[in-house]
């Protein structure tokens, strides 16, 4: 920077001693704009005229990041730990806003926002999936908050979700979130997969699902994996949903439902090679039964009424299979 100052002032004194710009110009080698640019700053500002200064206009009115946009990815990145990714969710769910990735990454590289750190993960499983809508649709309940449960419907083929919230877990909560499933899924049902929750193993439930001639497939104790998709469905909902909603504000029932629509019609995923759930079951409508084809492939002699105890209910199973077995000669 030094030498580019002394060259500078160098060009200015030739000027001044010899009068002549097209003699300097041509002696430096340097052109006329150059050479009245650097006399010009001199007579204003003297030896500070001559140091560089930065050509970052002083208003930008095409781009693309501005200051409130910029103050929210960061607060979505400190306060809630999320990826450029689910920052440009958020923004474009909440705020109304649609920002490129590389616009979001700049922002955080920029204000220097270390990487997230993501735990090791374990072992992964052979991930599976059916290959018909709702050939089996995976139940669960979480508790949201004190008298505030979630009710969770995932099908495992396309990832088409219903959520629903009541006061308590319950048989007869049970029993009219399943109406809302069988309404609301633009499919049969074909089968339904829950842990051992006793609000799923009550008679009125089993009974129900008999005579809606779908089966009920309760998994074995201490197995979380097998109902991986509501489990991690969940956990999206607790970090994008009710992080963001009080589970005590009177249209929550509205938001839930606005969130459940988003989830189902916009929100791409990852495990569809980013399609959403709806554009995974217009590519499936082939191969969709529909209910009379279900109703008539139902078989009630395979069905039994299951306790919630799997010890128990294993010693029964293998006592009905004793009795129907048939005898040697």
């Amino acid at each position: 920077m030094d030498a580019e100052i002394r060259k500078r002032r160098h060009w200015v004194q030739l000027y001044q001693e010899m009068g002549d710009a097209g003699l300097v110009c041509r002696r430096c080698g340097i052109s006329y704009p150059t050479l009245r640019k650097w006399v010009r700053r001199y007579r204003e500002a003297g030896e500070a005229g001559l140091v560089s200064r930065s050509r970052r206009p002083t208003r930008s009115p095409a781009r693309r990041i501005l200051e409130h946009e910029r103050v929210l990815i960061l607060s979505l990145r400190k306060e809630r730990k999320l990826g450029a990714r689910r920052i440009q969710h958020e923004l474009r769910r909440h705020h109304d806003l649609r920002l490129s990735l590389d616009s979001i990454h700049k922002v955080l590289v920029t204000n220097h926002m270390p990487p997230l750190v993501r735990p090791a993960r374990r072992k992964t499983r052979h991930r599976y999936a059916r290959l018909i809508p709702g050939d089996r649709v995976q139940l669960d309940t979480c508790k949201i908050a004190p008298g505030c449960y979630q009710y969770t419907a995932v099908d495992d083929c396309t990832r088409y979700r219903v959520l629903a919230v009541f006061p308590r877990r319950t048989a007869a909560s049970t029993l009219v979130f399943l109406e809302r499933v069988i309404e609301e899924m633009p499919f049969p049902v074909q089968r339904v997969q829950t842990d051992r929750g006793r609000e799923f193993f009550a008679v009125a439930v089993q009974q129900w699902l008999m005579d809606h001639c779908i089966k009920f497939r309760p998994n074995r104790p201490a197995s979380p994996h097998l109902n991986g998709k509501v489990e991690r469905s969940q956990k999206t909902d607790r970090e994008k949903f009710w992080a963001v909603t009080d589970p005590r504000t009177p249209d929550m029932d509205l938001r839930l439902a606005e969130w459940q629509h988003y989830y189902n019609w916009t929100r791409p995923h990852g495990s569809l090679n980013g399609h959403t759930p709806i554009e995974a079951i217009c590519a499936k409508q082939e191969v969709t039964p529909i209910w009379d084809e279900v109703e008539a492939g139902y078989d009630p002699t395979g069905e039994r009424f299951q306790v919630a105890h799997y010890q128990t209910d294993l010693a029964l199973r293998r006592h009905t299979e004793a009795r129907f077995q048939p005898q040697e000669k």
